[in-house]
């Protein structure tokens, strides 16, 4: 199975979502800030793709962290971290076939999903 974590109003989660839904992708869509997230889940993350790759520390939630907080931001502590603040996510994360992807790279899509060409726009 399929799934996208993200949040539904993040552009980026709505450009990987519109990707799936054009290829016709089943997926399941969890929400980060209505459906939660684990710390196990974040940890597990963090070591397929390395703790700095799911961290986002461009967005809105990384600047009004406390100071302690962000100074304390390591491997260690990264997974629980993201857990209690799932907004600190990069996002989309896409779990596919034992595969976890951060961030949406319509490329890295193709390639995960054996996909050689776009599909053909619809008609006007």
């Amino acid at each position: 199975m399929t799934t996208l974590y993200g949040i539904k109003n993040c552009d980026t989660v709505r450009k990987a979502r519109r990707w799936l839904d054009a290829r016709g992708v089943d997926y399941r869509f969890h929400d980060l800030r209505a459906d939660g997230l684990s710390a196990e889940q974040t940890a597990r993350w963090c070591e397929a793709c390395g703790w700095e790759q799911v961290l986002n520390r461009r967005g809105t939630t990384w600047r009004q962290l406390d100071g302690a907080l962000k100074a304390t931001a390591d491997a260690a502590n990264a997974p629980a971290l993201l857990a209690e603040h799932p907004t600190l996510i990069k996002r989309p994360v896409l779990e596919h076939a034992d595969r976890i992807r951060v961030g949406f790279n319509e490329a890295d899509y193709s390639t995960l999903f054996g996909e050689d060409t776009p599909p053909n726009p619809p008609a006007p």
